[in-house]
């Protein structure tokens, strides 16, 4: 599929919006900014137009998508609410959580987006970009990360072109993401229960910490993933000769995290140092140790998923 697209960089103005719009009814695919990371959009009510989104990734059928929504209307039209789920979308929504709700058999919805599954991950995007894109479709749009599967998320258009350059439509350009880090994505169990399955830039109380279905129920539980193409070595001290160093607070590198030990930047920075890393002629990256608590368990979760070498 290489080269099979002209992608084109969108300004990100009623313009840029309404030419994505125009690609996204045609059934194409857009990368578009979010808050967490870009997106790869595309209509989640068409099979072929979903089905793009795997094959322009590379990504395996079994990986269901999120669903973006502009309105909490609009999400319960697609999945069962409960009282639990529906406090969770009024308190989080719009913003970086996913909910993992029973799909409705009436959702008018490409099967492809939930790989079969009985569930449905839907988001409500807390990006003006998105939101504004979602407001000129009448339809959802399914929406994982602008990146090839597996590899480093995108928190710019420029990342997105060096991984799906000449592989989509086109990119809406609106900078840097804000947080930086995908979604928190929960569950929310028949009984009420929620079960977190990534842990991201939200942090949601939980009733239990639930044992899990066993298989892949969101995006984010593949072992490797985020990878930079190179050995990973994590919580280093300092650097070896052929390493690219990643620091943050005292510990200084070539690309810094956060000098000042403040782990909401180093969220918003982390793919950035990594992409900088993969691209460096170190053969090899080391990254400080990152304390696990609040929004340093999310970013400990996606260095360890991509220090975990694939299958």
């Amino acid at each position: 599929m290489g080269g099979k697209y002209a992608t084109e960089t969108l300004q990100a103005n009623e313009g840029g919006i309404a030419r994505a719009a125009a690609i996204l009814r045609a059934g194409g695919l857009v990368a578009v900014p979010t808050e967490t990371v870009y997106g790869l959009a595309a209509r989640a009510d068409s099979e072929e137009a979903v089905g793009r989104i795997y094959e322009a990734k590379g990504r395996p059928s079994f990986n269901p998508l999120i669903v973006h929504v502009p309105t909490i209307e609009q999400a319960e039209r697609l999945a069962v609410f409960s009282a639990r789920s529906r406090e969770l979308a009024q308190d989080n929504w719009p913003g970086p959580l996913t909910l993992v709700l029973p799909r409705r058999e009436d959702a008018e919805l490409a099967a492809r987006v939930t790989a079969d599954l009985p569930t449905l991950a839907l988001r409500m995007p807390d990006h003006p970009v998105m939101a504004a894109l979602l407001e000129a479709v009448d339809f959802p749009l399914a929406a994982p990360s602008a990146n090839r599967s597996g590899f480093i998320s995108p928190t710019s258009a420029k990342h997105v072109l060096a991984s799906l350059d000449g592989r989509i439509d086109a990119v809406i350009d609106g900078g840097a993401s804000r947080s930086g880090l995908e979604s928190t994505i929960v569950a929310v169990r028949e009984d009420d229960t929620v079960e977190q399955l990534r842990p991201g830039p939200i942090e949601v109380a939980r009733r239990n910490s639930g044992s899990g279905t066993g298989s892949i129920e969101a995006p984010g539980q593949l072992a490797s993933h985020y990878a930079p193409g190179k050995p990973l070595r994590l919580r280093a001290d300092d650097r070896a000769d052929d390493e690219f160093m990643i620091g943050f607070g005292e510990i200084a590198g070539d690309c810094t995290l956060s000098e000042a030990g403040n782990l909401e930047e180093a969220a918003s920075r982390l793919y950035a140092c990594l992409h900088e890393g993969a691209r460096s002629d170190k053969p090899r990256i080391a990254v400080a140790s990152i304390p696990d608590r609040g929004i340093g368990a999310a970013i400990n979760d996606r260095l360890r998923r991509a220090a975990t070498p694939p299958d």
